[in-house]
């Protein structure tokens, strides 16, 4: 068998491996963060947030369909799409390795045949099989996320640019650049990660096309390939768009045509351009020319792909994010303009004051033409930087921690470029990078200190050092996401790259432009502020892609060294043997327990709770993507509660949502704001100040709303752009209550109805109002209680318009109700509680699936299962059941509840929120189930207790405090239910308490 056929073979035996391994521990469902969107708009071809994925969510479609109409499967298919990418990926990889070592040999003059083609298979098969178990990769094979299929179109087109290579001197080989090109701009359509290998590619164009290499000109290809990078990224995916607004302008605002007009002209000059480029080149025998004008117009077909989001725009589908119906909407969507941009030349310290504002300007479509309009502001200010990267303003307190400042002290810039060392590619980078190939400490998400989310090694002596404490105390080492690989996949990759360079110094550069462009280029473009919602490490996967490669010639490495004093047998089989194991098999088996997803339907089970505790017909507010998008997913795709109208109140603030709430949605009615369409289009009325009139008394909410959408100029105030804005004149609110609508439509329990108010008063505390207040307050208003109203309890008070003190805690959602009562009241308050729709939600109504089984429960689902199950319908329905003396009821939910149960203690808030549960277990003489969970525990804290202590002795700053406070806490319960009847168990946790007691607080 030659070369080629073997290096196929195995390629696709690599490849359909790691696809089976991640078709088996792929999510059977939607997981959190943006898979719900994305299941959900790939299912019916509907828009999802800026700036679009059009061809991932066509390609997603066409997987959604072997779900044979099984609607609870089409999740699983797509999720499967991801991994049937990344396992094309791995293929990409191992012929991009023996591609490279190769060329390694073949420059060497050593022949290809017999045992050198055994190294070069298992320097491709260890590389690939490494990257393919790495943690960031893994996660997102088995996920439908775009990150999977991007890293597919990067791993193809730098095994093209290799492929053009080898045959750079055959006739028609440009035909390979022309492919390359039209992956590039399919690419466009699923993440732009793809485009930052063009640097790359560039250099090795440079290599192959000139004999003389010299420092000048490996300068201007790298130049080149950057430009072509900015090119693509803003001249094709944004100019190209911007000039074709300026036709559709001209020809639609200045001579009258029809709209579209424009833009139909632009595409025929464009297309025209091109074609006599082409023609011209061919004509004059310019071969460069002809191959970039072919890429340009490649690059454009791929790019096509986008017409999709315009197409289904028109069509006004259920979710149609920014609605890029027209030239300048889309615009708007490719440029994110929803989304704030980071500084990356000049810009702000996060104490810098603004000290002027310019508004630029922009057009939205009217009804017969564009109407100009007030653009995004560009502001200027008293303390500004080259390179900022401690600029967000809503970060003081971080970056003065971080960084040592007094209170008041302003940012130097040598603050400025140690923040970004450490933080940015410290933390935000090189953290994620070791993670992959050292080992990881746990799945808890890092801000500070030495307990969350630091890359670990496993080698106790080098991990304790660093981190302090015991890093393999029984606690931590049994913890599922606990991943080591002891330095090995690190040491054999840097070996690699050692023999790369020594070998063939062109190539290694070029892994390292690529290393570098997928990597630090991205911190740098990115400049991340801190505190992110979510680690990032997804975004570099590209950079630990390019670190595999050097993995598998890190076997070359050690074949080479073993040669010195064992046969070329010898060594290649020891040498592969070693690293087979300390990496892809390392990796796998230390990755697999956390990886393994097959078991995982806890977001699902939330989005189906939320769902089921709304009423019929109801208007349901969420918050941000947890709460929203897995609510999505079930509604679009399962079909679940489709009569449920889900408002998000973050997308409020946007002009095209507060429109789309007038369509219906699947089964939900529309919902009507009571605000005419005009008075909230884009730019108008987007932010409201507050400018005290000395209004003492409440504001009737009608005449509020009136005043504020007024247009009269007695109204309005001057902004300082001169133009005239409206503003909230009072904080003190009130709203009458139509009492027969309340009492026709079942708003409030009957037991209740003595308390309905006639009148409802409440204060706005905020400095300004957005138009997310506006329609929010001119819904409530309009729906006169027709509608029940819920707000998730993932939603923050401060989006609540000041309402909190009449929403009623009812688990996980909290229900408008025009009451006022004086209990029963929980810790807050403002908070009333519904004990009896608590007690069922508790008992009958909330599913949580696998989450008790499962075996390992992700760090996303622990903290809502910490933060908001158990403490808000759990621990507060046990314990205001027994507050009543209703221990029947009160022992159900217990009951429930320790069913609920997961497979192992991941916190101490665990503990601590199930004392009152443990409480009414024994009073209802539920011994044997109370015990088990004391002595789970007991158990978990005596470990972590063992572990913190020792933290503490190393690193007393590095101890998490509020997690210390929680163990203190359950214990202080546990001591108290426990000294009354169950001696044994009170003496071991009164030791427990004293032991620790005294330690940590006498001192």
């Amino acid at each position: 068998m030659n070369y080629e056929k073997i290096n196929n073979l195995i390629g696709w035996l690599l490849a359909l491996i790691a696809t089976c391994v991640y078709m088996v521990t792929a999510d059977q469902f939607n997981s959190w963060w943006d898979t719900g969107e994305f299941i959900a708009s790939a299912y019916k071809l509907q828009i999802v947030h800026q700036p679009g994925a059009p061809l991932f969510l066509m390609i997603q479609n066409v997987f959604s369909n072997l779900a044979m109409g099984d609607t609870s499967r089409i999740a699983y298919w797509m999720n499967a799409g991801s991994a049937v990418c990344s396992g094309m990926t791995i293929l990409f990889l191992f012929w991009t390795i023996t591609a490279l070592a190769r060329k390694v040999f073949d420059k060497s003059n050593i022949a290809t045949g017999g045992w050198h083609i055994a190294r070069i298979m298992l320097a491709g098969t260890i590389g690939a099989a490494a990257y393919a178990f790495t943690d960031s990769f893994w996660y997102s094979a088995v996920e439908s996320e775009v990150y999977a299929m991007s890293s597919l179109c990067t791993a193809a087109v730098f095994w093209l640019i290799l492929k053009w290579d080898r045959r750079a001197d055959q006739p028609n080989a440009d035909r390979w650049l022309l492919l390359i090109m039209y992956i590039m701009g399919l690419s466009i359509g699923v993440h732009l990660l793809n485009l930052l290998t063009i640097p790359a590619l560039a250099l090795i164009v440079y290599f192959r096309r000139y004999q003389k290499i010299s420092t000048k000109g490996i300068v201007a290809s790298l130049t080149i390939g950057i430009g072509i990078l900015a090119f693509i990224l803003w001249g094709v995916i944004q100019y190209l768009i911007r000039i074709a607004a300026k036709f559709e302008l001209l020809f639609v605002n200045q001579f009258g045509f029809d709209f579209g007009t424009g833009i139909w002209i632009f595409a025929f000059l464009l297309v025209i351009s091109l074609g006599w480029g082409i023609y011209y080149s061919v004509k004059r025998s310019k071969p460069v020319l002809n191959t970039a004008l072919l890429g340009i117009c490649f690059v454009l077909f791929g790019y096509t792909s986008f017409a999709m989001i315009v197409i289904r725009a028109h069509a006004d589908p259920s979710l149609n994010n920014n609605a890029p119906d027209n030239v300048y909407s889309f615009l708007g969507y490719l440029s994110r303009e929803q989304y704030i941009s980071e500084p990356l030349i000049k810009g702000p310290t996060f104490d810098a004051k603004v000290v002027d504002v310019v508004y630029g300007s922009t057009y939205k479509k009217g009804k017969d033409r564009y109407e100009k309009m007030t653009g995004s502001p560009r502001y200027a200010y008293d303390k500004e930087m080259l390179f900022p990267r401690v600029y967000s303003d809503k970060h003081p307190d971080f970056y003065r921690m971080y960084l040592g400042l007094a209170p008041g002290e302003s940012p130097t810039f040598s603050d400025n470029l140690r923040f970004f060392f450490s933080h940015q590619l410290g933390d935000m980078y090189g953290r994620y990078f070791l993670w992959n190939f050292v080992g990881r400490q746990n799945d808890e998400q890092k801000y500070v200190g030495s307990t969350s989310g630091n890359w670990l090694s496993g080698i106790p002596i080098l991990d304790n050092q660093r981190l302090g404490g015991r890093q393999e105390s029984s606690g931590n080492s049994v913890h599922p996401s606990r991943n080591v690989y002891y330095y090995f996949p690190l040491l054999v990759g840097l070996a690699g790259l050692l023999w790369h360079i020594r070998r063939d110094k062109r190539h290694a550069s070029i892994v390292g432009i690529l290393f570098f462009f997928t990597g630090v280029a991205i911190v740098l473009y990115l400049n991340q502020s801190p505190l992110q919602p979510r680690e990032r490490d997804y975004a570099y996967a590209g950079s630990f892609y390019a670190f595999s490669v050097w993995i598998g010639f890190g076997v070359l490495a050690i074949i080479d060294v073993l040669q010195r004093k064992l046969s070329v047998r010898a060594a290649t089989c020891l040498a592969g043997l070693a690293c087979f194991l300390g990496a892809p098999v390392l990796l796998i088996s230390e990755n697999w327990d956390d990886h393994d997803r097959s078991d995982r339907d806890f977001a699902r089970s939330v989005a189906y709770n939320y769902l089921q505790s709304c009423e019929p017909n109801a208007i349901l507010f969420t918050y941000a993507d947890n709460d929203t998008f897995p609510l999505w997913y079930l509604q679009e795709v399962e079909g679940v509660r489709t009569d449920v109208r889900i408002v998000n109140v973050s997308y409020l603030q946007s002009h095209w949502y507060v429109k789309q709430l007038k369509n219906k949605v699947n089964r939900a009615a529309p919902v009507d704001t009571s605000i005419a369409d005009e008075k909230l289009v884009q730019g108008v009325r987007d932010y409201l100040p507050f400018v005290d009139q000395g209004i003492t008394e409440e504001v009737d909410l009608d005449m509020l709303l009136q005043f504020m959408l007024s247009d009269n100029p007695k109204n309005q105030l001057e902004a300082q752009n001169g133009s005239a804005i409206n503003y909230l004149p009072a904080r003190h609110i009130k709203m009458s209550v139509d009492r027969e609508n309340v009492l026709k439509y079942n708003v409030v329990p009957k037991n209740w109805e003595s308390h309905i108010v006639d009148e409802m008063t409440w204060e706005y505390s905020g400095n300004y109002v957005t138009r997310a207040e506006l329609a929010l307050l001119g819904i409530i208003r309009a729906n006169n209680w027709k509608r029940p109203i819920y707000f998730t309890n993932y939603t923050p008070l401060d989006k609540m318009a000041g309402l909190s003190k009449y929403l009623v805690e009812e688990g996980l959602v909290k229900k408008l109700m025009p009451v006022r009562m004086d209990g029963p009241r929980v810790e807050k308050p403002q908070e009333l509680v519904h004990v009896d729709r608590l007690y069922v939600h508790a008992t009958r109504t909330f599913a949580w699936g696998n989450y008790a089984t499962q075996r390992f429960v992700d760090v996303d689902s622990r903290n809502y299962m910490e933060n908001f199950v158990l403490p808000d319908v759990y621990a507060r329905t046990v314990q205001l059941l027994s507050a009543q003396g209703d221990l029947r009821r009160a022992k159900e939910v217990a009951i429930k509840a320790a069913k609920l149960l997961p497979t192992r203690t991941y916190d101490a808030k665990e503990a601590y929120h199930y004392g009152s549960i443990v409480d009414t277990l024994y009073k209802s003489k539920e011994i044997e189930a109370a015990d088990r969970i004391v002595d789970r525990h007991m158990q978990f804290l005596a470990d972590n207790f063992d572990y913190v202590d020792a933290l503490a002795r190393d690193k007393p700053e590095a101890v998490d405090v509020r997690s210390v406070q929680f163990a203190f806490a359950a214990l202080e319960q546990y001591r108290s239910i426990l000294s009354s009847s169950q001696k044994d168990l009170y003496a071991s946790v009164d030791h427990l308490y004293h032991r620790y007691r005294n330690r940590f607080f006498q001192k």
